[in-house]
């Protein structure tokens, strides 16, 4: 893993957008994207914010500690990350409310895939 993979790997596991890590650390979103796609690097200074702002050492941020490095994040289909937005920008009632429908969905048995439906029921 690279630079660029950890950045990303860390700024999802956040769950924070391009935009709002960059206006977090007071860099451009093209700056940001421009990193994550591997086209620019960091100064020291900059590589040392971002890894303060992930809590975690320059050699992990670089890719270059392997034992403590994560797996890559799971990217996410455009279906989830719409959902996982909307959810996000709920308040604690809404999302209360969102995992009570979503219960009630998965009770009913009636919405699953077949393959699933078919495990469910064994």
């Amino acid at each position: 893993m690279e630079f660029k993979d950890m950045l990303k790997y860390y700024r999802q596991n956040m769950g924070l957008s391009q935009r709002e890590l960059a206006a977090r650390l007071k860099l451009s979103p093209s700056t940001i994207s421009m990193y994550e796609v591997g086209n620019r690097e960091p100064d020291f200074e900059t590589e040392e914010k971002i890894a303060d702002f992930f809590n975690v050492d320059l050699n992990t941020l670089r890719g270059k500690d392997t034992e403590s490095a994560p797996a890559p994040a799971p990217s996410l289909s455009p279906d989830r990350k719409d959902l996982l937005d909307k959810y996000d920008s709920l308040n604690d009632e809404g999302k209360a409310k969102v995992l009570d429908y979503a219960s009630d969905l998965v009770d009913s048995g009636r919405y699953f895939e077949k393959d699933e439906n078919i495990k469910r029921n064994a």
